[in-house]
């Protein structure tokens, strides 16, 4: 995790020794999120049940510094793992999630358990401790297909599939939460994150790693759609800077919405373009099939907001981000 260094001097005494918890902590946004925790010092609770991850990246941590660095297996779901996870945490972000809108329509049950009611026990288990803020990570899907762009946080959430209305659902107990205790919550709704540590070994990958194996295999990638459908694709550090700056506000965020993006959009076939010329120039162009149900056509995100209150630009640009996450993917096809 490289932190402009104005941000890094910024945030540093935020974290200090401040016990944290991180919900989902070994998962691809999470573990850079530990990652930059430990750099500033926190000491880190990580929960996860490992049902989407591994303990490859926090293992390394807690071998370098086991005192600042505690893993517990488990689902929060379960009382006391995420009793013992939450244990004297004064900042908690909440990351464990099911991301996904084809695992919500296949097991539309599963996901609200987790997204929804997850959620729920996650901020009642955070009161109990006695944290002081918790950061949720919430999603654009909440949005839904609407014409207007870019999508700002006044508009009326429109989702569109079991996962977005379970992510929104998680949002309105979080707003809940900051209007009836005293623990202070905010949402920040993440924009297609991407990047290193994404997995593609899931039949619920995310579209830049798919795109990414099929290079490396030699094959073409496969568009779902006419590829015109746009994204506000957002690396992850950006997205991992939002969730410092929430956490670090020295202003009562009271369950507020924020969006986390580039502020850029581009379509699904340019980002093809971009991953093959990355990976394999020389691979056979884009297939086609049939759109996915339940997909956004277009997204972009208004930073009016989270600039403005939380001080948030996003520093790794979309093509930067495709070439160190190509970097990434290449790497392990190379050893």
């Amino acid at each position: 995790m490289r932190l402009p260094a104005n941000h890094a001097d910024r945030l540093r005494p935020a974290f200090e020794s401040v016990r944290v918890c991180v919900t989902g902590g070994a998962g691809f946004i999470g573990s850079h999120l530990v990652e930059a925790l430990h750099a500033f010092n926190a000491r880190v609770t990580v929960i996860d049940d490992l049902s989407n991850s591994t303990l490859e990246h926090v293992g390394q941590l807690i071998d370098i510094d086991p005192s600042s660095v505690r893993f517990v297996q488990g689902s929060i779901l379960e009382d006391a793992a995420l009793a013992e996870a939450m244990a004297d945490a004064r900042l908690v972000f909440h990351l464990a999630a099911l991301s996904s809108v084809p695992r919500s329509l296949d097991d539309p049950e599963r996901s609200w358990a987790v997204n929804a009611t997850g959620t729920l026990r996650v901020l009642m288990a955070a009161k109990q401790a006695g944290a002081k803020r918790l950061m949720l990570a919430a999603s654009s899907s909440a949005y839904g297909n609407t014409e207007e762009l870019p999508k700002h946080e006044g508009m009326v959430p429109r989702p569109g599939s079991p996962y977005a209305a379970s992510k929104l659902a998680a949002e309105h107990l979080n707003s809940a939460w900051a209007r009836t205790t005293d623990l202070d919550t905010v949402s920040l709704r993440f924009f297609n994150v991407f990047g290193p540590r994404q997995p593609f070994d899931s039949p619920y990958a995310g579209v830049v790693p798919i795109f990414a194996r099929r290079l490396i295999e030699g094959k073409a990638p496969v568009i779902q759609g006419d590829g015109q459908q746009s994204r506000d694709f957002t690396y992850v550090e950006n997205a991992v800077l939002a969730l410092l700056l929430g956490a670090a506000s020295s202003e009562p965020l009271n369950g507020e919405v924020f969006n986390v993006g580039c502020g850029a959009r581009h379509t699904i076939a340019d980002l093809a373009r971009l991953i093959a010329k990355e990976l394999n120039p020389d691979a056979p162009g884009p297939e086609h099939a049939d759109a996915r149900a339940g997909d956004v056509r277009d997204s972009l995100a208004d930073l009016t907001r989270i600039r403005a209150r939380l001080g948030y630009e996003p520093f790794v640009s979309f093509e930067e981000g495709v070439r160190r996450a190509a970097e990434w993917y290449r790497a392990p096809a190379e050893a």
